[in-house]
């Protein structure tokens, strides 16, 4: 069974897992963000070591490897009873983040709708980056340079998913705005999208 699927999309910094964690705590929504997991990992496992290597480089983890921890993580999900396909509509946050991987997960993900925060102001994100670098020890926020490398791997590696998914279930959303005014947006979305 395919898991229908809405997805928070944008560049580092834009909200998603703010969005995704209030979305993730109306019923019948699932919010998963696979940075949050791939954060989780121990530091001193093999798969923690080859994500930090990764993450401090400012670089995506290759997609084979992603999609199939991601896929491991969901199905423990599923067997700990904190996630039904049958009963949530899975909220994703952070996957696919590039085209190889949007494929990879074609025959699991039902992809309703995509919901783009977009930002155009640059600036405006490296400045909540590095607030949430201090506020949540993030290592992938720590400094400006890794930031950058992020956001140009978001425009060449991650933005042409955009034109994979395609018009028809793409909603863009100004993620400027108060992260409130923001949810109504997104609920508003939400709503207008067929999820059954």
């Amino acid at each position: 069974m395919r898991y229908r699927t809405i997805l928070l999309f944008g560049p580092p910094g834009s909200g998603k897992g703010t969005q995704g964690r209030i979305l993730g705590m109306i019923p019948g929504f699932f919010h998963c963000s696979c940075g949050d997991l791939f954060r989780r990992l121990d530091p001193q496992s093999d798969e923690g070591r080859r994500f930090l290597e990764f993450v401090q480089r400012g670089q995506l983890v290759p997609d084979e490897p992603t999609c199939e921890f991601w896929q491991s993580q969901m199905a423990e999900f599923r067997r700990l009873g904190r996630y039904s396909p049958e009963r949530d509509v899975l909220v994703l946050d952070g996957i696919p983040r590039t085209v190889g991987q949007a494929r990879l997960l074609a025959d699991v993900i039902d992809v309703r709708g995509v919901l783009y925060l977009s930002c155009p102001q640059q600036e405006k994100l490296v400045q909540r980056m590095r607030q949430r670098a201090l506020l949540e020890n993030r290592l992938d926020d720590g400094s400006v340079e890794v930031i950058r490398r992020r956001m140009d791997v978001f425009e060449r590696d991650t933005r042409p998913v955009l034109d994979h998914y395609g018009p028809a279930v793409l909603h863009a959303v100004d993620a400027t705005r108060p992260v409130e005014v923001v949810l109504q947006v997104i609920l508003a979305v939400v709503n207008s999208v067929d999820l059954d």
